[in-house]
């Protein structure tokens, strides 16, 4: 079966490996977002997936439209185009260029989820499972038929990493099964209930702010659903302390403190630091917090930043307005 691949994320590498490896694909070529400025220096990179793609010798193709290339579209007279964090939607004519379809491998149980950042909502919103929908793909953003979906159950731990590597791992058994089902004949198509869809925006760093004044088992799903992009994080608002509008980076692990009742401690005040651990009031309940970092030093556990900076008491986290 002749195939293009589309795709920048990282995601993609396995599906992208799989589709290099199956002796029933012809891989034409890689289409992916252009090369980026990265880190202090923004040394030009690549995406992963063009490397990967390069050193087996598949052409390459980066152009900052898509609908300015379909004449290789045309030319090359794929079957199918597949799709995984790509970048950009798919104009009318790339849609219809291939013989048979274009699939998305969506990272969520569409209808839920749809959109930039379905891993992290599905953690953040508390779903007891995920899973890849291979979707054939139409004008619309994810609203496409659904040709299969495979399934697994989060974890209690779940991060927005864990989830994410789960899910790259998931992508190419669900794609072989969707080809084999094409190849036989036997694929459905299931139109999405859009009643029920759900929709996620791309995240900014700004989204990892946290408000003290949800419930603590909304703050550590927060804390789960952003590790480690793009992170959670508070401002200290002591009076007369060198911490005074410094940020506070908060990693998972955090606790949900079942066993000590609420007090009336505005939200975001550190009510106990007993055994090396900052307790924290929210709107619902108490959050234990077991790992951070202050803007400027290094990642630590909680007792260690405990030693190096005493909390005043009633010490305040500020929570967003």
């Amino acid at each position: 079966m002749r195939v293009i691949y589309a795709g920048t994320g990282d995601i993609g590498l396995p599906t992208l490996r799989w589709l290099l490896t199956d002796p029933g694909i012809d891989l034409l070529a890689v289409i992916c977002q252009p090369d980026k400025p990265v880190g202090r220096k923004q040394e030009l990179t690549p995406p992963a997936t063009k490397q990967l793609a390069l050193e087996h010798g598949i052409e390459v193709r980066q152009p900052e439209k898509l609908r300015t290339d379909l004449e290789f579209f045309d030319s090359a007279a794929p079957d199918l185009v597949v799709v995984m964090a790509y970048g950009q939607l798919l104009t009318k004519s790339v849609l219809e260029a291939p013989r048979i379809a274009c699939l998305n491998l969506h990272a969520s149980i569409l209808p839920r989820h749809r959109g930039a950042s379905p891993i992290q909502a599905a953690i953040r919103e508390g779903d007891e499972e995920s899973g890849v929908t291979v979707m054939y793909m139409d004008k619309g953003m994810d609203t496409g038929d659904i040709l299969l979906t495979h399934r697994f159950a989060l974890a209690p731990d779940e991060t927005g990493g864990s989830l994410h590597d789960r899910l790259a791992e998931a992508a190419p058994s669900a794609l072989a099964q969707a080809i084999d089902q094409l190849r036989s004949g036997l694929a459905s198509r299931t139109v999405q209930d859009n009643a029920t869809a759900t929709h996620c925006g791309k995240l900014t760093r700004n989204d990892g702010r946290i408000d003290w004044s949800l419930p603590a088992a909304c703050i550590e799903r927060q804390i789960r659903a952003y590790d480690p992009w793009p992170g959670t994080s508070s401002q200290w608002m002591h009076t007369n302390s060198p911490l005074t509008g410094k940020l506070l980076k908060i990693f998972p692990p955090t606790q949900v403190i079942a066993s000590m009742s609420a007090c009336d401690s505005a939200p975001g005040t550190v009510v106990d630091t007993a055994g090396g651990t900052m307790t924290v009031q929210t709107g619902q309940g108490l959050l234990r917090l077991l790992s951070v970092q202050l803007e400027g030093k290094r990642r630590m556990d909680a007792s260690t930043f405990l030693k190096g900076n005493p909390l005043p008491k009633e010490a305040i986290l500020q929570s967003t307005t």
